[in-house]
């Protein structure tokens, strides 16, 4: 059994007790979340939804938020002497989903 959520403008292919990084969420770690299902796959069959699944939601539990590894970006102008090295790191919430309903 796997369905398909959508968060953060993404959508993810999760199985129960699967570990995944998404998009920053604004929930503290150990609570619990809710995700809308975007298609759900079970053994009675395949549901697609328009845009959602109705009567089907898929929890989870946090266990982390952090920042990801630090990428660097150089801007450069050529012959203006100008150059900038800019670094960043993307937050992310890592989610390890409990049940899929549906």
């Amino acid at each position: 059994m796997y369905a398909i959520i959508q968060t953060g403008g993404k959508q993810y292919k999760v199985s129960e007790l699967d570990k995944i990084k998404v998009e920053k969420l604004d929930v503290e770690e150990g609570s619990e979340i809710s995700f809308d299902v975007v298609a759900v796959s079970t053994d009675a069959g395949f549901k697609a939804g328009t845009p959602f699944v109705e009567g089907a939601s898929v929890k989870g539990k946090v266990l982390s938020n952090g920042k990801g590894k630090k990428l660097y970006v150089m801007t450069y102008k050529p012959k203006k002497n100008e150059k900038k090295k800019i670094g960043h790191r993307q937050p992310f919430t890592e989610v390890q989903i409990t049940a899929i309903v549906g």
